[in-house]
């Protein structure tokens, strides 16, 4: 079992769902916790530590990337040319694989300094990608991780987000077994299937899969807090946080 997280925002977060999720790991024990990205809402040093005392607290292996949140936005000089130097100093490299018994992740940062919200990737990252996809054990499940989605729905009002080549990469990521991509940002709760939506002739489904905010108080048009649950035979199950039950309950 592969637990999916987002947009945790530390600085905003709410307890009774971090105690509901540490509550989660220990009944359930997944293989690896995923994160992707938005780990605090202002990239400040005492976000951060929270962020990672959090993680760490799970006691399960984690894996994250970085989203928008996580670089400075007032502090221009920092931003300018050192954005990603709290995170680092945390969470260490920008772009991270990582193999369990069932999942093979590949970590991509989609942010980039001179853009507030929007996603980008490059050529570059898109060739690396593609390699570490040929190279992947083939009895693993393949998934990539990055912030921004590659694909939202028209009416969501987010489509100048996606990264500009994420059709492209999809079609080339498709051709080596990708099965899914992990996002936040939206604070949305979704799952497509790019083959279809991109009307790409893959020979198999490339799945896009949205996670809400897990534990912040920035709550998207009241969607409750929650997170994505991707069980070793790859079928995907959302949780919703229940303030009566003061816990996280599967939606059916």
């Amino acid at each position: 079992m592969l637990l999916h997280l987002s947009d945790l925002h530390f600085g905003t977060e709410r307890p009774e769902c971090i105690r509901a999720i540490q509550k989660f790991c220990i009944e359930q024990q997944p293989e690896v916790v995923v994160v992707s990205g938005d780990l605090t809402q202002r990239a400040k040093f005492r976000e951060f530590l929270a962020c990672k005392q959090f993680l760490e607290s799970l006691k399960i292996p984690y894996f994250v990337v970085p989203g928008n949140h996580d670089i400075p936005l007032y502090h221009l000089w920092n931003r300018a040319f050192r954005p990603f130097g709290l995170y680092q100093l945390f969470f260490g490299s920008l772009e991270n694989t990582l193999v369990t018994q069932h999942f093979y992740l590949i970590g991509m940062n989609s942010i980039r300094r001179r853009y507030h919200t929007r996603g980008s990737i490059s050529l570059e990252q898109i060739q690396k990608v593609d390699q570490q996809l040929m190279q992947a054990p083939a009895n693993k499940l393949k998934i990539i991780v990055s912030h921004q989605p590659f694909y939202t729905a028209k009416e969501n009002h987010h489509l100048k987000d996606c990264p500009a080549l994420g059709q492209f990469a999809i079609q080339e990521w498709g051709k080596h077994q990708l099965y899914a991509l992990l996002h936040g940002h939206l604070h949305l709760v979704a799952v497509y299937d790019l083959n279809q939506e991109f009307e790409l002739n893959l020979s198999q489904a490339v799945y896009e899969v949205h996670a809400g905010t897990a534990i912040s108080s920035r709550l998207h048009k009241n969607i409750p807090n929650s997170f994505n649950v991707i069980s070793r035979d790859g079928s995907f199950q959302h949780y919703f946080y229940d303030e009566q039950q003061q816990d996280f309950i599967a939606q059916i």
